[in-house]
């Protein structure tokens, strides 16, 4: 895909965040952690190509810990998901954030594979997470990709160091 333009997301894109995300993840939150995000709410930035919106991010920092809470690319294998992790790395480091971390479900292989070709690390299985996840979010299904239980949280990381 050529040209994909980064943009953080401002006031305007509220609406169409909110929107994304409901479609993309069955609600408009988000659960990491035991924590309830509102994608629509928090920081991040819009990938466009040409005038389409094609991709999203979303992210929360906490003191030297950015973790991105939504990511999703709406043409895969085209660099959205890469640009849109960069612009956060960026933002991050001039946060004075040390680590960049996300949350994925052990039925999500094409998540892990594209993390860590993009230099996350895995750091932890929170077994059986979903359980509390789903407390929060109902919504979230038993059976996930490739017919495999969700049931646990896999913890990736990047530390951030300037280049």
């Amino acid at each position: 895909m050529p040209a994909i333009t980064i943009l953080p997301i401002n006031t305007e894109d509220r609406e169409w965040v909110s929107q994304f995300i409901f479609e993309n993840w069955a609600s408009n939150i988000v659960v990491s952690r035991g924590v309830i995000y509102y994608p629509q709410d928090l920081p991040g930035f819009v990938a466009l190509h040409q005038s389409e919106k094609v991709g999203l991010v979303t992210y929360n920092t906490t003191g030297t810990n950015c973790e991105i809470v939504s990511i999703n690319s709406v043409r895969p294998f085209s660099g959205v998901g890469t640009a849109l992790i960069e612009a956060v790395r960026e933002i991050a480091l001039q946060s004075g954030c040390k680590r960049l971390w996300l949350i994925t479900t052990n039925d999500n292989m094409n998540a892990l594979r594209f993390y860590q070709k993009r230099g996350f690390v895995l750091v932890a299985v929170h077994r059986n997470a979903l359980e509390l996840s789903r407390k929060l979010k109902p919504e979230i299904p038993l059976i996930g990709n490739h017919g495999i239980p969700l049931r646990d949280e896999i913890e990736l990381e990047m530390m951030l160091t300037s280049i």
